[in-house]
């Protein structure tokens, strides 16, 4: 199986055209791809054109690759069409397991044996997404950062009937797509990245719970403290940094201590009407009511230009 290399692949399908699967297909298209996009209704296709029109924008901005032009771009609502031709297949339908394992079921019966179809699942593992699945050796885990043409994120993991294979080939095309895909060790909830992010928002919730912060603290207080650092290095190099010429181990045996104080809390607040509306009201009163089109470009055009300067410190 998998006899075509991975830098070979020119044509791929996006399964689904929500945020994801069209911020897929908009990265795809950027990356010089011939893509077909399954829609699972027609009435889809207007939101879906307009995330597309969006994040050219800012795929223009950072550069496309030579070939890349929205005139790859198709669409459709036959599975059976929308597969066809693939020589890969994304797949990014909602978070329900019978959805996807039906699915499975039937895109392993459809689609050629040599195909790898790949889940932008966030949440769910390989193992139960593949479980009716025919061909579950060509099935893989490759869960993306939102938007994921701008991100380059993809965390990788097989299910317990995933050829080895399938998993080296996927990271090599990944590569060779323009993304930073980590294969993890194991199967486990919530990935890497989700799991870190989710333990920070966890404490917040705690914090405007207990009346310790508000929305707009906590979010001042990681944009202007450990956000910049984190664009450009991960907690455990920042750590090591700030050690000073005693690196990580300083940080240790220094405040390794401290780590037993009951500064943070992993567990989950309750979401009461209260902390929900605190969150709500907070939002909406920190961003000056500017609505979701107006935030997305802001947020866009930040990562556009943090992306640029990191192209920029790799090559000096």
């Amino acid at each position: 199986m998998l006899n075509q290399a991975p830098e070979t692949v020119q044509r791929v399908s996006c399964i689904g055209a929500g945020p994801i699967g069209g911020g897929w297909a908009a990265h795809f298209l950027a990356q010089g791809y011939q893509v077909t996009s399954y829609l699972h209704d027609a009435a889809e296709y207007d939101a879906l054109m307009r995330l597309l029109e969006t994040a050219w924008v800012s795929l223009e901005a950072i550069g496309l690759a030579q070939g890349a032009s929205m005139d790859k771009f198709s669409w459709t609502t036959d599975l059976a069409e929308a597969t066809a031709q693939a020589e890969f297949i994304q797949e990014s339908v909602p978070e329900v397991l019978p959805l996807k394992q039906g699915l499975y079921r039937t895109l392993g019966d459809i689609v050629d044996a040599n195909v790898v179809i790949a889940s932008s699942t966030s949440g769910l593992s390989m193992t139960d997404i593949q479980a009716e699945c025919s061909t579950p050796e060509r099935t893989v885990v490759a869960h993306p950062f939102n938007p994921p043409y701008l991100l380059p994120l993809v965390e990788m993991i097989g299910g317990e009937k995933t050829a080895a294979q399938t998993v080296k080939w996927s990271e090599q095309f990944y590569r060779c797509a323009g993304k930073t895909p980590l294969v993890m060790k194991k199967e486990i909830p919530g990935f890497i990245a989700t799991r870190l992010q989710e333990a920070i928002w966890r404490e917040a919730l705690h914090m405007v719970a207990n009346g310790e912060a508000t929305v707009e603290q906590i979010d001042q207080a990681v944009v202007n403290g450990p956000g910049p650092r984190w664009a450009l290095m991960g907690p455990c190099e920042i750590f090591h940094v700030g050690g000073g010429e005693g690196g990580m181990a300083y940080c240790l045996d220094q405040f390794g201590p401290a780590l037993k104080l009951p500064w943070t809390r992993l567990v989950a607040p309750e979401l009461t009407s209260e902390l929900r509306n605190a969150m709500v009201d907070g939002c909406v009163e920190m961003t000056g009511g500017q609505d979701f089109a107006s935030l997305s470009q802001k947020m866009n055009d930040g990562l556009v230009e943090i992306a640029k300067m990191k192209r920029k410190i790799k090559t000096q």
